[in-house]
């Protein structure tokens, strides 16, 4: 008897913290989603390479942390910036290869990020196969269905 309330307590409990954890992902997802707008509002009008850095600017400014943020941005510029270096000299068809092989090489988990950009090459080669016959503006708004994303408007 105590043991199946011993499990039972467990198992609540485990529930409590999956539900929680979810709902506190959902709530940040929001969150990044809010301060996007926010960011992309502040920045209208604003054109090219210029709308990338003002973009950076007003979402750092809004994260907890600004500095980290700043610090977090340069570094991965600097990452690219790296890799690109190292792949300049590639022709053309391995080029996308090499620069995911260098990013991933300088990412935390290495194999977890090479595994994720071929799920990803995977899925834009299917979207682009399921795509490829539609004219210009169906077959971006096909690309964004296949690929899970929301239409511009």
């Amino acid at each position: 008897m105590r043991v199946s309330m011993l499990i039972g307590a467990t198992l609540l409990t485990a529930a409590t913290a999956l539900h929680a954890q979810t709902d506190d992902k959902s709530a940040r997802r929001e969150q990044v989603r809010q301060a996007h707008q926010k960011a992309a509002k502040a920045c209208e009008g604003v054109k090219r390479e210029e709308r990338g850095a003002c973009m950076q600017r007003e979402l750092c400014a809004q994260a907890p942390d600004p500095k980290a943020c700043n610090e977090r941005v340069a570094k991965g510029k600097e990452s690219f910036a790296k890799a690109r270096k190292a792949c300049e000299a590639k022709p053309e068809s391995e080029r996308r290869d090499c620069m995911r092989h260098e990013l991933c090489a300088q990412s935390k988990d290495p194999a977890k990020c090479e595994a994720q950009a071929k799920e990803a090459v995977a899925a834009r080669d299917k979207a682009r196969e399921a795509c490829k016959d539609k004219p210009a503006d169906e077959r971006r708004a096909c690309m964004r269905e296949h690929l899970g994303r929301k239409p511009k408007t």
